[in-house]
């Protein structure tokens, strides 16, 4: 029963929801608040940060209840009948770079000549923090963007790019630093993401501080959150990481997602990366996000970066899929998959508008 924020067609508020199967379970008319005036207002907010701000003990009981309790037939809307909405309220969006398969691909196409890979990369999950105002709900249409390719060269970028990744929604609110064994405590959910990328601009602007306009015209994410309890048969060993790093790193029981990942483009699956193969886990990059103090709140979204392995069609990008010699087109349709298991994490999906 991933989470989400559903409107129905006929009209009417954006209100939080389960899907269950082919129906939306909108979450006011359901019953399960009881006399609870605190979470019957999360259950009749637009968005899911108020429920989310409630912490962990109350999103189980409430699925609990879900599961248990007989459900009003008022509450159950098929969902060809909603339009699907963005979840949360994006408090702010951080967007590490986990994969090393991935670093190591693009530190070579985007430094000739020096280490693929920098020094701090094997120390720190690194990240850029991207911008929450453009984090927008899968079907959403995406505009090719303008920006620097040079000195006093401001066009129209000619190498739009896809990034496949994972994402985790946070809450409740906590004041860093939170410990990497609590750090589960404050992921109320895993989406997709595709965090797409404008490459000519990017190489541009890379140095010295990183992303900037070639990342933050536009970030979708998939509309259901699947509870990060329900993928906890989907949890997996690490690989070994050398240099091992700082104490805040090390968890005592450190884990990845074991998520079976897709791209689609227009109609037709290129790639299949592994998510399971990631450097990076998420609680070591919700550590090192609040290190130093930084406070999280509900809504704030983490995303693993590009995930990719090597090994033929693996790549989370068609900047490497295709070497360079191919970029998205006007009217190119992206789609995104994830499975875990018997989970699905539904889709991400974006077409490409011209600018």
């Amino acid at each position: 029963m991933p989470w989400g924020v559903v409107r129905e067609r006929a009209g009417g508020p954006a209100l939080p929801a389960v899907r269950v199967g082919d129906a939306a379970v909108v979450l006011a008319r359901a019953g399960i608040a009881g006399g609870d005036a605190e979470l019957r207002r999360a259950l009749e907010a637009p968005d899911l940060n108020a429920l989310i701000e409630l912490g962990p003990a109350v999103w189980r009981e409430l699925r609990a209840r879900l599961t248990a309790g007989a459900l009003s037939s008022d509450a159950r809307v098929p969902l060809a009948d909603c339009e699907t909405l963005l979840p949360v309220r994006v408090t702010d969006y951080a967007d590490f770079y986990a994969s090393l398969e991935h670093a190591t691909n693009f530190g070579r196409i985007f430094r000739l000549g020096a280490a693929p890979v920098r020094e701090n990369w094997h120390h720190i999950p690194v990240a850029y923090h991207g911008r929450a105002s453009t984090v927008i709900v899968s079907g959403t249409p995406v505009r090719r963007p303008h920006g620097p390719v040079g000195p006093g060269a401001l066009v129209r970028t000619g190498q739009l790019d896809l990034e496949c990744e994972l994402g985790y929604v946070c809450g409740p609110s906590a004041t860093g630093p939170i410990p990497i064994d609590r750090a589960e405590e404050h992921i109320f959910g895993v989406v997709l993401v595709n965090d797409w990328s404008a490459r000519d601009v990017q190489r541009f602007e890379y140095d010295p501080l990183g992303p900037f306009l070639g990342k933050s015209f536009a970030t979708s994410m998939s509309a259901w959150i699947t509870p990060l309890d329900a993928l906890a048969p989907a949890r997996v060993a690490p690989r070994e990481q050398d240099p091992q790093p700082a104490r805040y790193l090390l968890a005592d029981e450190p884990w990845l997602l074991d998520v079976a990942l897709e791209i689609e483009l227009n109609g037709e699956v290129i790639s299949r990366p592994d998510a399971s193969e990631l450097y990076w886990t998420p609680a070591q990059m919700l550590a090192h996000l609040t290190v130093n103090g930084a406070k999280l709140t509900a809504g704030d979204l983490f995303a693993t970066g590009t995930v990719s392995n090597f090994g033929h069609a693996r790549q989370g990008s068609v900047a490497e899929l295709f070497g360079g010699k191919r970029w998205l087109a006007d009217g190119d349709e992206v789609v995104l998959r994830g499975r875990a298991g018997d989970v699905e994490l539904g889709e991400v999906r974006g077409r490409v508008l011209a600018s």
